[in-house]
């Protein structure tokens, strides 16, 4: 019998193995040629280019990149949850969030909250400042603001806005150059050096001391809320007592639980938080019914000792910024898991 963390997905199942590999291979480097594609998964270049094709319009994917947020001087990540007690104006909420740097991704979500915050900035200071502006302009709406630090991404990135690149504390050439990979990292380099107007030796070069300087973790991509799926969100508090560890570690074994090359990963992302919450995950799902069963009934149960308390609730839309849906392998991705063997 299957562990109960087991996960399969029919969503998954909609899209050829050919076409999950190549969006797989472009997750891990959207770089990649065609013809590096065609070789590593067998194919015609012709197929990857179609099949390249029907995936970004029936995803709305598009080709970005992981930047690395501590390279960039950026030192405050941040999750919050907003709950209104009137109905807002969400697209007045959105022209609020658009007027700063700050917000990187603003979700809309149905449950237990309305709104999920990622958010990040180049000091505790400015953050604080901006977190008690943000207060005071949804005050009319009445608000629940729950904030968490982010201590770090188990699984998954959040895209960052072109807006918080323009502030970092880098040369202006190298600015231009994130900012337009950043909205398709797969531009060449003939078009990147014509629309920058820089001779292609010295944008080679420019490109390489980027890299070398890990300000980019990773050319990939992000796409539009799936058709035909639920985006859950939850956040979670757990009591630390005897058995939390083992708990845990059985709970997080659903993290790595994936279907083989997913058009789409189970967890898109997995963090712990200090402040409001210990946690937050953000995954994909068929439908209610899985979410509830592999998600939070699933850790609920992994919990029953430790009291753990989840707020959950389902992403309808993308208010500012980007998704970050990726095709990954979990397992290598995913290498701060705590392995407890009495577990396993």
């Amino acid at each position: 019998m299957e562990p109960e963390y087991e996960f399969h997905s029919k969503f998954n199942d909609a899209y050829t193995i050919v076409t999950r590999r190549i969006v797989r291979k472009l997750s891990e480097d959207s770089r990649a040629s065609i013809s590096d594609l065609s070789k590593a998964v067998g194919v015609s270049r012709k197929t990857v280019a179609e099949k390249i094709k029907a995936a970004e319009s029936a995803l709305g994917i598009t080709y970005t990149l992981d930047l690395n947020e501590r390279t960039l001087g950026l030192v405050s990540p941040h999750l919050t949850l907003v709950k209104f007690e009137r109905e807002p104006d969400y697209d007045e909420i959105a022209k609020i969030f658009s007027k700063t740097y700050i917000p990187q991704v603003v979700m809309v979500t149905k449950g237990a909250y309305d709104l999920v915050v990622y958010s990040n900035s180049f000091s505790n200071s400015e953050y604080a400042l901006w977190d008690k502006s943000m207060q005071l302009k949804l005050s009319d709406y009445g608000i629940r603001w729950r904030t968490s630090e982010v201590v770090h991404k188990q699984l998954g990135f959040f895209p960052l806005r072109n807006e918080v690149i323009r502030r970092a504390n880098m040369e202006e050439t190298n600015k231009r150059i994130l900012e337009i990979l950043n909205d398709d990292s797969r531009i060449s380099f003939s078009k990147l050096s014509a629309k920058l107007n820089m001779h292609f030796n010295t944008l080679t070069y420019r490109f390489r001391r980027l890299l070398d300087e890990k300000y980019i973790n990773r050319f990939t991509l992000a796409m539009e809320k799936p058709k035909n799926t639920t985006l859950m969100s939850f956040f979670g508090n757990y009591t630390i007592g005897k058995g939390y560890e083992e708990a845990s570690a059985n709970a997080r074994k659903a993290f790595i639980s994936d279907d083989p090359d997913p058009i789409a990963s189970r967890y898109l992302i997995t963090a712990p938080l200090i402040g409001s919450y210990a946690f937050f995950t953000l995954g994909v799902f068929d439908d209610l019914a899985s979410a509830q069963k592999y998600d939070i009934a699933y850790h609920k149960k992994s919990h029953k000792n430790s009291k753990v308390k989840l707020e959950y609730a389902e992403v309808e839309r993308v208010l500012l910024g980007r998704l970050p849906i990726r095709s990954v392998d979990t397992k290598s991705e995913y290498k701060t898991i705590y392995w407890n063997k009495e577990v396993e």
